[in-house]
């Protein structure tokens, strides 16, 4: 059973989302501000936590910093706040997803057992496979249908990344520091033209991705066992 911190200021979404947690066999603590939000986390060390950006106290930014300064939680935003930057600085400040408001119980359980499964061990098989192709990120090798796929030194930075956080949005600046380092924190046409030789190269059908899929303004998601593809992308990957 996990236990899940939920930090709101509004008492009928705490209400809310406690009673659906635990009628789906979750433990639940509550804060209304980010001051007891920290002592919770410090005390109770939960499994992941929901956090609202609109706190009384201290902006869910900055709650988030200050958390990541000493424990690696899973924590998924709730905000109402839907602009592309609001999300690129909660994801860039430590945030493991980003849900805006209002939203459903089935895709937030969905997104929160995610975030949860994300952080558990990673297995030591080095080996990745899917339903189209394999990785060896040992040795460097992909293999589609049987066949050797060349993947050029920055191609493999990028798949490395994003295969080793499975259903975690990626940020553009995480994928382009970790490649390029981080003297080219706007370069996204890097991250266009090399995502789309990526997909050219091991999704089935490229126009169509299904496990590295675009988040729009915001960064990558790789889907290891997807159901079905995406929505169609521009022939550079955006």
């Amino acid at each position: 059973m996990s236990r899940i911190l939920i930090v709101d200021d509004e008492p009928q979404i705490r209400r809310t989302l406690s009673l659906s947690l635990r009628a789906h066999g979750y433990d639940v603590d509550v804060a209304e501000d980010g001051v007891r939000a920290l002592l919770l986390v410090a005390a109770n060390n939960p499994d992941a936590v929901l956090l609202d950006l609109g706190l009384p106290d201290i902006d869910g930014v900055e709650v988030l910093r200050q958390l990541r300064k000493h424990s690696r939680v899973p924590v998924v935003i709730l905000s109402v706040r839907d602009q592309d930057d609001h999300k690129v600085e909660a994801l860039d400040a430590g945030a493991d997803d980003y849900v805006t408001k209002p939203f459903s119980m089935p895709e937030l359980l969905a997104r929160l057992r995610a975030a949860v499964r994300r952080h558990q061990p990673p297995p030591d098989d080095p080996v990745l496979k899917t339903a189209h192709f394999r990785l060896d990120l040992v040795d460097k090798v992909a293999t589609v249908a049987g066949t050797d796929v060349h993947l050029t030194p920055t191609e493999w930075g990028l798949v490395e990344l994003l295969v080793r956080n499975p259903e975690r949005l990626v940020t553009q600046r995480e994928l382009l520091e970790h490649v390029w380092g981080p003297s080219t924190p706007h370069e996204t046409g890097y991250l266009r033209v090399h995502m789309g030789h990526v997909r050219r190269k091991l999704e089935p059908l490229t126009s169509r991705p299904r496990y590295f899929v675009t988040e729009p303004g915001m960064g990558y998601r790789f889907h290891p066992s997807p159901d079905a593809g995406g929505p169609p992308v521009s022939d550079e990957g955006q």
